[in-house]
């Protein structure tokens, strides 16, 4: 038998084994597993160093297609995540960049390499974290909810998120570049990324490479208010929830962080001197994560604002389709739309007081 087509099979007839296959009925994203297999070939046809490697999840998180492209430059070291990051040091140690990539909840187990053997040495690995967030039914032992916490303390280490396909393309990008000199960790999730179709049903995600300064969001809309900061892919979600009809005639700021370490100091600088509620979105813990960030800088740098931290909570989260968890974890889109209609309505109670006053 095939034992790693069977090691997640998808749905199959019990009696005869046969796969069943859904069709979906229009063109669908691509996931970001094979966004990073796609892109990594790219990247290391125009740049000789760069070498992959994963821990036993070549198909899992799509460096099998750089292992048969590219045969001498993409190892499989099998179930031992230790030995990948120390792996990657001693290739980084003469001048090659190695992908290592490893799910987020793999990762736990070589912490201490990624501390002694990558940053001490402030060596150049880049740390490609699959599975980042809700790994849906697979359950709470490969739930990656604690990297953005775990990788965000350590020295040296840039820790970024895409929010979509194309900014995971210029994050490896921009990873590999030579001011980059240390190690850069990018975590991304199961599952399909934001691509939509364009007029004529197709969907175009390889786009241009393009550089991403290392500690800089974008701004998707500004407000007067309430301003949203989110990290990777809950970006959508936040983008779905402002473009509801609830809320989409209000002025609501949104801005797409892209990295927890370093933040964007200028532009939170600017968020918190506009803002009176800020609600940060990650698809990672509380404690210790993103929104935990944005409330140590507002300490910090002496702002005083509301702050709403949504994100996974302080409990192990068990089985469930990444949707079902993202509800029960409240941070769906329906949850962000309650969670701005309840501060917009909270503002206009006050407003409302004074003037009555």
């Amino acid at each position: 038998g095939n034992e790693t087509f069977w090691h997640a099979p998808g749905i199959f007839n019990k009696d005869t084994g046969e796969i069943i296959k859904v069709s979906p009925s229009s063109p669908q994203p691509p996931k970001y597993q094979d966004v990073f297999g796609h892109t990594i070939i790219e990247l290391a046809e125009q740049n000789s160093k760069i070498m992959g490697i994963t821990p036993a999840m070549p198909s899992g998180c799509s460096l099998n297609l750089m292992m048969k492209a590219m045969p001498d430059r993409a190892f499989d070291v099998g179930i031992a995540e230790q030995h990948a990051v120390t792996f990657s040091a001693g290739l980084a140690t003469q001048g090659l960049i190695p992908f290592c990539n490893i799910y987020s909840s793999f990762m736990q187990r070589a912490y201490d390499q990624v501390i002694h053997d990558v940053a001490l040495q402030h060596l150049k690995v880049v740390f490609c974290l699959d599975r980042g967030g809700l790994a849906g039914a697979d359950g709470p032992t490969h739930h990656g909810a604690y990297d953005i916490a775990y990788f965000r303390c350590i020295p040296n280490m840039i820790v970024s998120a895409p929010m979509n396909e194309e900014e995971l393309r210029n994050l490896m990008y921009t990873a590999q570049l030579p001011e980059i000199t240390g190690p850069f960790s990018i975590r991304y999730p199961r599952g399909s990324g934001a691509a939509k179709p364009d007029a004529s049903g197709q969907i175009h995600w390889k786009t241009p490479f393009r550089k991403i300064i290392p500690g800089t969001g974008r701004t998707l809309s500004e407000g007067t208010s309430i301003a949203v900061l989110s990290l990777g892919h809950p970006g959508n979600l936040v983008s779905e929830a402002l473009a509801s009809d609830v809320l989409k005639d209000e002025s609501i700021g949104h801005y797409d962080m892209r990295f927890a370490k370093p933040l964007d100091e200028n532009l939170l600088h600017a968020i918190f001197s506009r803002y009176k509620t800020l609600i940060t979105v990650e698809d990672g813990c509380i404690q210790g994560g993103f929104g935990s960030a944005i409330l140590e800088f507002m300490a910090d740098n002496q702002y005083s604002a509301h702050i709403i931290r949504l994100g996974i909570p302080d409990v192990f989260i068990e089985h469930g389709e990444q949707q079902e968890l993202y509800h029960e974890c409240q941070f769906s889109t329906q949850h962000i739309i309650k969670t701005i209609t309840t501060v917009l309505n909270t503002h206009t109670h006050a407003v409302n007081s004074v003037n009555f006053n």
